[in-house]
C-alpha cells in the first residue's frame, strides 16, 4: 500500500464518525485482522491524516470487542507517527462539569481479557508505562484549547473499564475517592500499543457527564447512551476545530520520548 500514506492519525469515538469533507477510503490488512472500518485519508492544513472511528462507522463494536491492534497497527502501516485519540468521558469529580475537556496524563487499567500488546515474543518486551501519553502533543492539546476558550484540565487520570456497562454508583464512589478523575472504556489499551509502535499519542477527552450522578451538585440522573450522544452531538464541533488547529500546529520534528520507546524496553 505505499501509495496510501499519512502523517497524523485520529481515531474518532462515539458519536465522532467523520472528520474530513474530502477524503478517499481506504481498506487496510494487518497481521492483527481488519480495523474497525475502512480509513479516510485526506489533508488537513497541509498534512496527510488518516481517520478512523475506533467504533466503527455504525458503532458496531462495543468497547470491549474493538480491534484495538489492528487499529494501532494500520495506522503504523500508512505511515502515521503521531495519533490524536478524542473519546467521550464521564466526570468523577465535581470540579469537571460537562462539556469540559480533558487533556489525561495518566490512566488506570481496569479493564479484563483484552489483548493489549504487539509483542507475545520470543523477544520479551516491556513497554515503560510511566508516561502513557505524550507530553508534547499535551501541550499543545492544552495551549489551543485555552486559546479557543474551552474550558480545558492540563492532565487527570482515566480510569478504564470494561464495559459495555457502565459503572455502579458503589464503583463510581471508590473512583472518585482515589482521586481519579474522569472514567471510559477505550482508552485501554489504545494509548499503550500507539507506545509499542512508538507513535505519539494524546487523549481529548470530552466530559458528558457526571458518571452515575454521585458528585453532581444536587445529585444527578445516573448515565444513559442517549444522554452521552446528545452531549457529544452538541460538542462535536467543538473538539473538530481543536484537532484541525493542533494538526495545523504539530512539529516537524519528534522529541519526545515517544519516538524511542522501544530502546530500554528489551532484556536482550
Amino acid at each position: 500500500m505505499p501509495e496510501h500514506r499519512a502523517e497524523i492519525g485520529v481515531f474518532g469515538g462515539s458519536g465522532f464518525y467523520s472528520l474530513m469533507d474530502d477524503f478517499e477510503e481506504v481498506k487496510v490488512e494487518t497481521p492483527y485482522g481488519a480495523p474497525s472500518d475502512l480509513i479516510a485519508l485526506g489533508t488537513v492544513a497541509g498534512k496527510k491524516v488518516a481517520f478512523l472511528p475506533r467504533h466503527g462507522k455504525r458503532h458496531q463494536y462495543p468497547p470491549h470487542a474493538i480491534p484495538y491492534l489492528a487499529n494501532v497497527y494500520a495506522m503504523k502501516q500508512l505511515g502515521v507517527t503521531r495519533i490524536i485519540g478524542p473519546n467521550a468521558v464521564g466526570s468523577l469529580q465535581a470540579d469537571i462539569k460537562p462539556g469540559d475537556f480533558v487533556v489525561c496524563d495518566q490512566f488506570v487499567d481496569r479493564t479484563t481479557g483484552r489483548k493489549d500488546t504487539f509483542y507475545d515474543g520470543p523477544i520479551a518486551t516491556h513497554i515503560s508505562a510511566a508516561e502513557p501519553y505524550c507530553p508534547t502533543l499535551r501541550k499543545l492539546a492544552v495551549e489551543i484549547g485555552r486559546e479557543q476558550g474551552v474550558r480545558i484540565r492540563d492532565g487527570g487520570t482515566c480510569v478504564v473499564i470494561q464495559g459495555p456497562r457502565f459503572s455502579t454508583r458503589a464503583e463510581s464512589s471508590w473512583f472518585t475517592h482515589m482521586g481519579w478523575h474522569v472514567v471510559n472504556m477505550t482508552q485501554y489499551p489504545e494509548c499503550i500499543l500507539a507506545l509499542e509502535q512508538e507513535i505519539c499519542y494524546v487523549n481529548i477527552a470530552l466530559v458528558t457527564d457526571y458518571d452515575v450522578g454521585i458528585v453532581a451538585e444536587g445529585g444527578a440522573e445516573p448515565v444513559n447512551a442517549a444522554e452521552i450522544i446528545n452531549v457529544l452531538n452538541a460538542n462535536n464541533e467543538r473538539v473538530k476545530r481543536l484537532i484541525y488547529e493542533m494538526i495545523a500546529r504539530m512539529p516537524d520534528t519528534r522529541d519526545c520520548p515517544c519516538a524511542h520507546a522501544l530502546k530500554n524496553a528489551r532484556l536482550g
